[in-house]
C-alpha cells in the first residue's frame, strides 16, 4: 500500500526552517502504520531532511515560466511509473485536477490555510469539484471547514471530510519548574500581532523586573524592532528546541490580528502546560481548551491579560495544569484518524482489484426499460430476469427504468425528458454511492453522465448489457452497432447476446451474455403432459407497439408460411401472424402452456450465438426447442437436449418425427429445460456480469 506525499512548492523539509505543514508530516509519519511505504516529495535546496524517505524534486528554477507547474509536472513524471496506491496534496487544491488527469491513484487534500484564498479552491465550483472528484479532504480546523464549505451543504459529503488538527508530542513537563517567562513563535508581523506583542512586552518587563521573555522567528518583508535586556530574539528555530522553551514558558502569546486557520504555536505551548493567551480569530480557538481570549486586539488588551496572568499566579497555574491535562493530540492520537481513512480507502481499493467472489455484497444500479408504462404487459422481459438475479444474489439493488422516466418527465423546457432522466441518474449516483452502475438498452443515458460520475466516485465500475442483433447478416446492423459501441469505451464490460468473435469488428472488453431464464417467471414444465397444440411460434411487430403493424414484411412470416404447408398433419398455434395478435405478459404464458414444441427463429442470418430473449422463455418452460445449427448452440447442449436443424425440409422431418414420438421429445425437452435453468438461470448470469466487470476469472459453462 503505497503512499506519496506532496508538499507545497518552497515547503521547507528541513530541520531549521521547516514550517506547520512540514512539522504536521514528518511528525505523524512515525506514527503511521504505513510508514515503510510513504515517500515524501518536496522541493529544497538543503540535503540536510527531517525523514530519511524525502524526495528533493531537483530542477533549474525560471522566471519565464511556473515553478510551481514545473514541479508539478516533475512530480508527475517521477511517480507516474510507481504505482502509488494514494497521493496526499498538502494545502495546494490547485495540483489536484493534473495529477487526477494524469494518474490513477487515489488522492486526499489537506487544507492547513483558507480553502477561499488558495488557487483551485476560491470559488464554489471549484470546490465542488474537488469534494466531488477527490476520495477525502482532511480540514486543519473547524473554521477552515466552515470556510470551504460557506456556499455548500456539507450535509452532503459528510463521508468525504473530517476535521485533523495538527498534533504535538506527549511530553512529562514539570509544572513546578516553569519559569517567569512569555514566549511568542511565528512570524515578526502585523498579521501575527507582533507589533502589539512588541509594545506591550517591554512594558511588562519594565514593570515586573523578574520576568524575561523570548521570540522565535523572523520577518524579513516587514521591520519591527523591540529592545530590552530581557527580551531575547531569536531567528527560526528546529521545532524540538522550540518545545525545550515551551517547557519552561509560564505565558504564551498567540495574537494574530488574521483569520489563523488552526496555530501550531499554541497547540504546542498547550501541550506544554503554558498558561495561553490567543485571539478569537479563524481556527486559535480551537488549539487550545482553557485560553485567556483578548477582548480587543491591541496593545492596552494584550497588556492587561499579561499583567493579570503575572499578577495572579493562582490562575496562572490553574491555565497550565488545565491546559497540560486537558492536552490530547498528540501525534499518535491524529496520525490513527489519518491511517484509519487511508485504511478505508485501501480496503475498497482491494475490494475493486481482487475481492469479488460470490459472498461479496454490493450496492447496485440497474438502469434499463422496465416497462412499467406498460401495466404490466412487458413484464416477461430480460431486464426484469437479471434484476431478479442480482436480488436473488443478495445484492442492494437500486433500478430506474430509463424509458420509463424520460415519458414521464417530458415538458416545454424538456421536450425528451433526457435531461430530468440524466440528472436524476447522477443525483441518484451521489446519493447512493453504488459499486457498480448496470446499463440494459440505456440509450438516453449521455456519456458527461457516466464520464462525472467515474470522475467522482473513482471506484465507481460500469457495465452494460445488449440483447440485439449485432452481426452484419441480421438487422438493424448499422444502428444496433452504434448503440453499443456508443458508451463501450465508458465501460469495464460490456454483455451480448452474439458472440464476440463472430462480429465483423471489436467492442472493448465484450463478453457473450447467455439468455437468461427466471424461476419466478418460467415456471412451466410443459414436458410433464402431451399438450393441445405441437408447435408455439410468436412474433411481435415492435414490443412497445403490442399489435400488427399493417403492411410489414418480415422474412420469418415467409419461412414459417413455407414450412406449415410442407409439415402435414402438425397443429401450429402461431401469434403475431395471420391476422392474430401478438401475445404478451400472462397471456402469453397461457398460450405457451398449450404446446408440446417450439421453433426458436430469430430474425437476420443465423450468427454464432445469437438468439433473440425468446429461447429462455422456450427452453425455460419445457418445451422442446428447435434452434438453426448455424447459431452453435451445440457447443452448449447436445442433441438430447436441444434440437439442431439445417435447412426448412430438415425442421420440418424433425417437428414431424417428435410429433410421433411424443415419450423421447418429452424426455429431450426435460433435460434442455433442467440444463437451462442450472447453467443460464438469471442468477448465475448476474453474477457473472459482476464477476466479468470486476475482472474476475472464475470459470462459466458457456465461457470455458
Amino acid at each position: 500500500m503505497k503512499i506519496a506525499i506532496l508538499l507545497p512548492y518552497k515547503e521547507d523539509y528541513t530541520p531549521k526552517f521547516s514550517g506547520a505543514v512540514s512539522i504536521h508530516v514528518s511528525s505523524l509519519l512515525n506514527f503511521s502504520k504505513f510508514k515503510s511505504t510513504t515517500t515524501i516529495y518536496g522541493n529544497t535546496k538543503s540535503t540536510n531532511y527531517l525523514t530519511r524517505n524525502f524526495h528533493n524534486i531537483r530542477f533549474n528554477q525560471t522566471i519565464l515560466s511556473s515553478n510551481n507547474k514545473i514541479y508539478l509536472n516533475k512530480f508527475i513524471d517521477i511517480i507516474k511509473s510507481k504505482n502509488f496506491d494514494l497521493i496526499e496534496i498538502h494545502n495546494r487544491p490547485s495540483y489536484f485536477k493534473t495529477i487526477k488527469k494524469k494518474l490513477k491513484s487515489k488522492i486526499i487534500i489537506y487544507f492547513h490555510n483558507d480553502p477561499l484564498t488558495l488557487s483551485g479552491s476560491k470559488t464554489k465550483n471549484e470546490r465542488l469539484d474537488l469534494i466531488e472528484k477527490c476520495n477525502f479532504i482532511f480540514f486543519n480546523s473547524k473554521w477552515t471547514k466552515n470556510q470551504f464549505f460557506n456556499d455548500i451543504n456539507e450535509l452532503h459529503y459528510l463521508d468525504k471530510f473530517k476535521i485533523c488538527f495538527q498534533s504535538s508530542k506527549k511530553t512529562r513537563v514539570n509544572l513546578l519548574k516553569k519559569q517567569k517567562l512569555i514566549s511568542f513563535v511565528g512570524k515578526l508581523n502585523t498579521a501575527k500581532g507582533y507589533d502589539i506583542f512588541g509594545k506591550s512586552i517591554t512594558k511588562i518587563l519594565n514593570q515586573f523586573p523578574e520576568w524575561k521573555s523570548i521570540v522565535i522567528g523572523d520577518e524579513p518583508r516587514e521591520k519591527h524592532i523591540f529592545k530590552h535586556k530581557n527580551l531575547k530574539i531569536l531567528n527560526f528555530q528546529k521545532n524540538d528546541f522550540v518545545l525545550d522553551v515551551l517547557k519552561k514558558t509560564s505565558i504564551f502569546v498567540a495574537c494574530s490580528k488574521w483569520e489563523e486557520p488552526f496555530g501550531r504555536s499554541s497547540l504546542e505551548a498547550s501541550s506544554m502546560g503554558c498558561a495561553t493567551i490567543i485571539t478569537n480569530r479563524g481556527g486559535l480557538v480551537e488549539t487550545t481548551k482553557h485560553p485567556i481570549i483578548l477582548k480587543k486586539i491591541d496593545e492596552n488588551s494584550l497588556y492587561k491579560s499579561l499583567k493579570y496572568l503575572i499578577t495572579n499566579s493562582k490562575l496562572r497555574k490553574k491555565l497550565q495544569n488545565l491546559n497540560y491535562k486537558s492536552f490530547f493530540l498528540t501525534h499518535s492520537y491524529v496520525s490513527k484518524i489519518i491511517d484509519d481513512v487511508r485504511d478505508t480507502i485501501f480496503k475498497n481499493i482491494l475490494k475493486n482489484k481482487i475481492n469479488i467472489n460470490k459472498n461479496s455484497k454490493l450496492k447496485i444500479i440497474h438502469i434499463t426499460n422496465f416497462n412499467y408504462r406498460y401495466f404490466g404487459r412487458l413484464q416477461y422481459n430480460t431486464g426484469i430476469r437479471i434484476n431478479n438475479g442480482l436480488i436473488r444474489e443478495g445484492h442492494n439493488v437500486l433500478s430506474l427504468s430509463d424509458r420509463d422516466i424520460i415519458s414521464y418527465m417530458r415538458s416545454l423546457g424538456d421536450p425528451t425528458g433526457e435531461k430530468y432522466l440524466n440528472k436524476m441518474v447522477s443525483n441518484t449516483i451521489n446519493n447512493f454511492k453504488p459499486d457498480l452502475l448496470i446499463l440494459g438498452h440505456a440509450d438516453r443515458i449521455d456519456k458527461e453522465t457516466l464520464i462525472n460520475a467515474k470522475d467522482n466516485h473513482s471506484n465507481l465500475r460500469i457495465s452494460q448489457w445488449f440483447l440485439d442483433p449485432l452481426s452484419k447478416h441480421g438487422p438493424d446492423f448499422n444502428k444496433n452497432k452504434l448503440r453499443v459501441v456508443d458508451k463501450s469505451n465508458l465501460c469495464d464490460a460490456t454483455f451480448i447476446t452474439t458472440s464476440p468473435d463472430a462480429l465483423n469488428y471489436k467492442i472493448k472488453n465484450s463478453f457473450y451474455l447467455p439468455n437468461p431464464c427466471d424461476k419466478s417467471l418460467d415456471y412451466l414444465e410443459n414436458f410433464r403432459e402431451n399438450k393441445s397444440f405441437d408447435i408455439f411460434y410468436a412474433i411481435s411487430h415492435g414490443v412497445h407497439r403490442g399489435n400488427l403493424r399493417p403492411g410489414k414484411i418480415d422474412q420469418r412470416e415467409k419461412f414459417i408460411s413455407k414450412l406449415k404447408k410442407i409439415t402435414k398433419d402438425v397443429k401450429f398455434d402461431i401469434y403475431g401472424m395471420y391476422g392474430r395478435e401478438p401475445v404478451w405478459g400472462d397471456l402469453f404464458l397461457k398460450k405457451l402452456a398449450n404446446s408440446n414444441m417450439a421453433i426458436n427463429l430469430s430474425r437476420g442470418k443465423p450468427v454464432k450465438y445469437y438468439s433473440s430473449d425468446r429461447i429462455a422463455q422456450l427452453i425455460g418452460n419445457g418445451l422442446l426447442t428447435f434452434i438453426h445449427k448455424d447459431t452453435k448452440y451445440n457447443d452448449f447442449f447436445n442433441n438430447s437436449e436441444l434440437i439442431f436443424y439445417s435447412n426448412i425440409n430438415d425442421l420440418s422431418e424433425k417437428i414431424q418425427k417428435y410429433k410421433k414420438d411424443y415419450k423421447l421429445a418429452s424426455k429431450i425437452a426435460r433435460k434442455g429445460h433442467l440444463k437451462y435453468h442450472k447453467y443460464f438461470n438469471s442468477s448465475v448470469i448476474s453474477r457473472y456480469i459482476i464477476d466479468r466487470t470486476f475482472g474476475v476469472n472464475s470459470e462459466y459453462y458457456w465461457d470455458k
